[in-house]
């Protein structure tokens, strides 16, 4: 166990039926960049049942905070979603991840493309004040079935708004787009559609995708994820990683269990 850090759970707050999140404490030692993720889990029978999850929480705050859906039968969430206060988890002392933005090429516009629980590495990243630096405007794009899965994000955006530092960079540069695909919404639809219809630049009031300007980071389901891939490659966009930054970057690694 000398690979982990344990974690004591300091909140849970259930959001629907599927989706929960949950602060943790956070070791000093634990070092990550915004957007990465860390094995986590629970100890079984004496073992670690570990899944990748992203930090919700950005690296300059001290807990650790997690977002995550609740699958009956899956083999960690099954078990996580019961956690309370005061419980203890394991976390990987290594945090790794695409989803930095020194895997980008420089650009104006950063699009967070993401489709339920895929939206907490850039809840971590809309925190960190280095990116509002980077880019002209940040748009955080967060698709979902029902309305009522969109609570999370709502919140998070409203928080920031109010928030001294953020606050006045929110009001400059964040663009907050959420959207459903099974209920009325003022937002309707895929995020691939919304894109290539330009519905999406239209309802914010901003030019359509440009290779010249965006730059994108994707979190998602992984039907969405290949369709994304594939639009983009079509456009001439460039996939980037550790070693060669590129127009876009895709974070594979998401939970589902």
């Amino acid at each position: 166990m000398s690979a982990f850090n344990r974690e004591k759970v300091l909140s849970v707050r259930h959001w629907t039926d599927t989706l929960f999140s949950f602060r943790a404490t956070r070791s000093s030692g634990f070092r990550f960049q915004n957007g990465q993720f860390a094995m986590i889990g629970l100890e079984v029978d004496g073992r670690p049942l570990l899944r990748a999850y992203s930090m919700a929480s950005a690296n300059h705050e001290e807990e650790l905070e997690f977002f995550s859906i609740k699958v009956a039968d899956g083999p960690l969430t099954s078990r996580l979603q019961k956690i309370k206060e005061g419980d203890t988890i394991l976390v990987g002392r290594k945090a790794t991840g695409t989803l930095v933005s020194d895997n980008l090429i420089p650009g104006k516009r950063l699009l967070l493309l993401s489709t339920g629980t895929g939206l907490a590495p850039f809840a971590s990243l809309i925190k960190d004040p280095d990116v509002y630096e980077q880019f002209e405007t940040i748009v955080l794009v967060h698709g979902c079935r029902q309305v009522s899965e969109l609570a999370y994000g709502e919140e998070l955006v409203a928080k920031l708004r109010d928030d001294e530092l953020f606050g006045p960079l929110l009001t400059e540069k964040l663009v907050y787009y959420p959207t459903v695909t099974r209920e009325p919404f003022r937002n309707r639809g895929r995020i691939t559609d919304l894109i290539t219809s330009e519905q999406l630049f239209n309802d914010i009031g901003q030019g359509p995708l440009s290779l010249e300007t965006d730059r994108i980071m994707m979190c998602g389901s992984p039907a969405m994820l290949e369709e994304l891939r594939a639009m983009f490659d079509a456009r001439g966009f460039l996939e980037g990683n550790h070693s060669e930054p590129g127009h876009f970057v895709i974070e594979k690694a998401f939970v589902e269990r």
